[in-house]
């Protein structure tokens, strides 16, 4: 099947902004004459169509939202849902969720739904599958106003929001060093993904901080509960396992700890460990664990009131804006 020429291909081929060419093809009074005929000439060489549903969504609001999220189980997640339903609520909007379940193939379906019932805008943290991104850019050719939160692209033109990752991991780790612990390993997110990328940053720049060599050996790809207890049973059976653990997120940090315990590795005495989200999990779990805030409601509100701004305009034609919402270092039993 022959691929769609969209407004992003005629933009790249020109060296104009996405905006500038939508608003060349529609005789904007704002661009040039020369820009319009030349963007007018490669659109039809190109064998370009407008998007008709892109002109019909322009035409009308239906005051409901499209939220992607990778799982609803997932607690950060569910706060980050709570925080967009209060403001989407507020203004009158509804909110329609759907969840990839990590999947890319099931992202893609569902933005095509999200397409089919006229949203009026669309707010994403992608699946851990997702490479391509150019069902994303679908939406963005629709001028629909598009926000990614927590895994965010910086590639299209699009919002995002996003928590300070690096400063969060380089605190923790940088704990760990103070409770003297010397050999710490991270459990890590992939490194496709912004947040993995960030979070290794701050761990080795806090070891950097303290003239601690980084190794290899102590970075682990390993971001759920059921492949932490799986990859730390042989961990923890080393004579020298870690002395410090920073997790990507609690339930990670969680299935470590279960793992190290049922091996004799007494925690915090032995073993010391820092997750990342604070969840309910963290409070409840024993010891306590000692975890990273992320303020996953926060990101919500943010997000879901960056969104609206761009619905209520008149105009695509605006900068995207990059948020970061600041961490908090809890302290509690396994440090």
């Amino acid at each position: 099947m022959k691929k769609q020429v969209t407004i992003k291909d005629i933009a790249e081929k020109l060296g104009f902004s996405v905006s500038t060419v939508s608003r060349a093809l529609k005789d904007h009074p704002d661009i040039s004459l020369k820009t319009r005929e030349a963007v007018k000439e490669l659109a039809k060489l190109l064998g370009y169509k407008p998007n008709r549903i892109a002109l019909n969504l322009k035409n009308s609001k239906t005051y409901t939202i499209g939220l992607l999220v990778p799982e609803t189980q997932h607690y950060f997640f569910s706060t980050i849902i709570n925080g967009i339903e209060e403001v989407a609520y507020e203004n009158n909007y509804n909110v329609m969720v759907f969840q990839s379940n990590e999947k890319y193939m099931r992202e893609v379906l569902n933005i095509q739904a999200l397409l089919a019932n006229r949203v009026d805008g669309v707010l994403v943290s992608f699946a851990k599958e997702t490479h391509d991104f150019s069902h994303f850019q679908q939406i963005i050719d629709n001028e629909i106003p598009l926000v990614f939160f927590d895994r965010i692209n910086n590639d299209l033109h699009a919002d995002t929001v996003s928590v300070d990752d690096y400063h969060g991991a380089f605190h923790a780790v940088n704990y760990l060093i103070g409770k003297g612990c010397k050999r710490i390993a991270i459990y890590s997110a992939p490194q496709h993904l912004l947040i993995g990328q960030n979070r290794l940053k701050g761990y080795k720049e806090a070891l950097e901080k303290h003239g601690i060599p980084f190794s290899k050996d102590l970075v682990y790809s390993c971001d759920t509960y059921q492949d932490a207890i799986k990859i730390s049973r042989s961990i923890f059976k080393k004579k020298d396992f870690p002395d410090g653990l920073f997790a990507v997120n609690d339930m990670t940090a969680i299935g470590a700890m279960k793992a190290a315990r049922k091996l004799g590795v007494s925690i915090p005495d032995d073993l010391k460990v820092i997750g990342f989200e604070n969840s309910l999990s963290s409070s409840i779990c024993d010891p306590e664990l000692t975890t990273v805030d992320q303020f996953g409601f926060e990101m919500g509100k943010k997000a879901a009131r960056l969104l609206l701004k761009r619905i209520n305009q008149d105009t695509f034609d605006f900068t995207p804006e990059h948020l970061f919402i600041k961490t908090q270092l809890i302290e509690r039993g396994t440090c």
